[in-house]
């Protein structure tokens, strides 16, 4: 009886010990899992309000040259990349029709002047004469016409960008037999926020880059502002004109257009305190104060090299985690590395 008191006395005094390490070492394990941090000191300053947008360059003027009804092709004056001037004749068609409407015309011509001849002796009544110079004023209007549709002019300064018939083919509708596009200037569409709405101004400037011109700015205008806005979009179109005198820039090149609509005073953090929230594309920042962590939802605005302009989220002259972020959540307390 005496041996069992013993032992058990022995275990009892062991569990004791075993709680008591227990406990130091949790609390040890407590001390060692407070996470360090870095922090950095950020404030306000002024930000270019820079927004870069990205385009298809245009034509000025785009003219489909074609006739109005189909018939054959007699000849085609240029080829793709010849430039040509207002009024130059680009393309004969067959004239077998011009040349009967021609016939038609001219003895409709000598009918009005048999019937004017006869209406100045008092032969023919009004009426006939009217009728016989309406009949006239037709069949001059459909020559005229078919005239036009037959030699094919240019009705722009421009450059052939496509030819899509050879000589003798059939002109039968669809695809126009030339393309004729004025590149002096050229044009860009792009689409902006409606929060610059009141901001976009016609006439001010825009740099324009090109990724086929490399380390080159060229300069363009805003020509047009469109008044409403597309509320599926939330955004409205603007349209840039740049001058191209030397034709460096074609129909079709890839343009980033860089419109700057002043500056604002905002708070800017290193591109280390930003953290992406999984599954959203929000942003966050872990702001320190007084011993702990606050994670505030941040919006970005323009990066900077190695820093972000926020509109919102921090207030001015915080601190700011820039690491450590992946072991705290909002309101942990932290130990700052110096």
């Amino acid at each position: 009886m005496k041996k069992s008191f013993q032992l058990i006395a022995l275990l009892s005094i062991a569990f004791l010990s075993s709680c008591s390490g227990a406990k130091e070492t949790t609390t040890v394990e407590q001390i060692d899992e407070k996470p360090r941090v870095k922090l950095s000191d950020v404030k306000a300053r002024p930000v270019e309000q820079v927004q870069e947008y990205t385009a298809t360059v245009e034509a000025e003027v785009k003219n489909n040259i074609a006739p109005s009804t189909p018939v054959r092709i007699d000849q085609i004056f240029v080829e793709v990349g010849d430039r040509v001037n207002k009024g130059q004749k680009l393309v004969q068609m067959d004239a077998a029709n011009l040349k009967q409407m021609k016939l038609q015309l001219e003895n409709k011509q000598i009918e009005f002047n048999r019937t004017d001849e006869l209406y100045k002796v008092g032969g023919a009544s009004k009426s006939e004469w009217d009728a016989q110079k309406m009949a006239l004023d037709v069949q001059q209007t459909a020559y005229n016409n078919l005239m036009e549709n037959t030699s094919l002019v240019s009705p722009i300064n421009g450059i052939i960008t496509a030819r899509n018939y050879d000589n003798g083919d059939m002109y039968s509708g669809g695809n126009p037999v030339l393309v004729v596009e004025q590149i002096t200037p050229v044009k860009l569409m792009i689409n902006v926020s409606e929060g610059y709405f009141t901001k976009v101004r016609k006439g001010e400037d825009v740099s324009v880059t090109f990724d086929v011109y490399p380390g080159e700015t060229f300069k363009g205008k805003v020509n047009l502002v469109y008044p409403t806005i597309d509320a599926s979009t939330r955004t409205f179109p603007v349209e840039i004109k740049i001058d191209n005198r030397d034709q460096r820039i074609r129909p079709g090149m890839f343009a980033r257009a860089l419109l700057n609509f002043g500056s604002e005073d905002n708070v800017v953090v290193p591109d280390l305190a930003i953290v992406k929230q999984a599954g959203s594309g929000d942003r966050y920042v872990f702001v320190y104060e007084n011993g702990k962590v606050s994670y505030n939802k941040v919006e970005l605005g323009r990066r900077m090299g190695t820093e972000f302009e926020l509109k919102s989220g921090v207030p001015n002259n915080s601190k700011v985690v820039v690491a450590g972020q992946s072991k705290l959540i909002n309101g942990t307390e932290v130990d700052v590395e110096q």
